[in-house]
């Protein structure tokens, strides 16, 4: 007569209950997977059993809902088996689901533990350095400017204008050119200043030339860039063929060879302006591209992450940056990771090695995406009618040890 099949019964079905409860408790926590207590007979070379014991509880690492959040640096997991991974100070490497990450005053990714998020840096060029995956350290410093050294520029000169009435070419009178356009470039300082591009037609007409001038800050631009006296850009005239097509320059540029000194300090500059596609017809002169290169200096206002992992920070001076890429790694058996605590998992024999990569559509790991969160994927309703279950188990359990204390106690009582 024994009693250790119900009292592993209680013991296993408090078990069970310790696990529901578990699931229960993190049904809001975010990356959390639900458990189940896996049972097994125990047998000692009897047909009779002697009860049972948890064999394992194992976890289910079905992907869980994406819920919409407000932050950029919340990041979800789509359509795969990935696990961040994340570094502790110290080196110590554990795998999460829970992509709640905030920057640290260091410029690491962390989650709330403070575990660093790893991924591959930038070069000094901005691309991705790829290799060995290490803690991504945003910078806290500030863009630094870039000056003006190439403007595109796309017009169309109406061939219906004739020489202006008055010469020479005076930009503080309309009279002397056809048609101005101005677009702001940066010094090396990153200071603004504006330039103008001045169109003026010459004769004969029927040589479909123009002449090209430029002001910067209001101060003309000699043919070598200087500021000073008036003189046509070097790479002018602009000249057009009797289809409105623009042939010379030949190679499209207008050259500001030396850039202005604007005397602030910053070093002289020196751009051009791509005049490619450029036209000549009927319609009125107008500007249809007109871009340039430059900006001033910028400091880190937000940051944006591409399903790929790739880290874009956006700038003051409304410039971009890659400043690094998010990896994701996965396991061949996922139900080998050891639980560790605060939404981690650790690596073990059981679960094979890491398999590290770049997200993105198609991939093993599955896509980032940024704004989201993934929900836990307890089934609470389904959690609630286990519950039940587990307490009736329970319940049966406590009789069959209460009916061996009445056997027994019929068994002292006889005489």
């Amino acid at each position: 007569m024994s009693f250790s099949q119900g009292v592993s019964g209680l013991n296993a079905a408090a078990s069970n209950l310790d696990v529901i409860g578990n699931n229960i408790a993190n049904s809001g926590t975010v990356g959390f997977k639900s458990g189940t207590a896996e049972f097994a007979d125990v047998y000692a070379g009897s047909r009779i059993g002697l009860g049972t014991k948890v064999a394992a509880v194992s976890q289910n690492f079905t992907g869980g809902a994406l819920q919409s959040t407000t932050r950029s640096l919340d990041v979800g997991i789509s359509n795969g088996d990935g696990f961040f991974r994340m570094a502790s100070a110290s080196g110590e490497i554990s795998y999460s689901r829970n992509g709640q990450f905030e920057k640290d005053k260091n410029g690491y990714l962390v989650n709330s533990a403070g575990l660093r998020l790893t991924g591959y840096p930038v070069t000094a060029n901005g691309t991705i350095a790829g290799g060995s995956p290490t803690a991504l350290q945003l910078p806290n410093t500030a863009m630094t400017p870039n000056a003006t050294t190439a403007i595109t520029a796309q017009f169309n000169l109406d061939s219906r204008d004739t020489v202006p009435p008055t010469a020479p070419f005076n930009p503080a009178n309309p009279d002397t050119y056809n048609y101005a356009n101005a677009v702001t470039i940066y010094d090396t300082l990153g200071n603004p200043h504006e330039l103008t591009t001045f169109f003026v037609r010459t004769a004969p007409l029927t040589g479909n030339t123009w002449d090209a001038y430029a002001t910067a800050d209001g101060q003309t631009l000699t043919a070598t860039g200087a500021l000073g006296a008036s003189a046509p850009i070097t790479g002018s005239p602009v000249t057009f063929n009797t289809n409105g097509v623009m042939t010379a320059p030949a190679t499209g540029l207008l050259n500001f060879s030396a850039g202005p000194a604007f005397g602030n300090g910053s070093a002289t500059t020196a751009f051009t302006m791509d005049l490619t596609g450029t036209t000549q017809f009927a319609n009125n002169s107008e500007a249809k591209t007109l871009t340039q290169d430059g900006y001033t200096a910028g400091s880190l206002i937000g940051f944006e992450i591409d399903k790929d992992g790739t880290i874009t920070g956006k700038y003051s001076n409304e410039q971009s940056k890659t400043l690094g890429q998010i990896v994701l790694s996965s396991f061949p058996n996922p139900n080998g990771l050891v639980p560790k605590g605060d939404n981690v998992w650790g690596e073990t024999a059981a679960s094979g090695q890491p398999l590290t990569g770049t997200p993105g559509s198609g991939t093993k790991v599955g896509a980032l995406m940024s704004g989201t969160l993934e929900s836990s994927n307890v089934d609470l309703t389904g959690e609630l009618v286990n519950l039940i279950v587990a307490q009736r188990t329970y319940q049966a359990n406590a009789q069959t040890v209460q009916a061996q204390s009445q056997v027994m106690q019929t068994l002292v009582n006889m005489r």
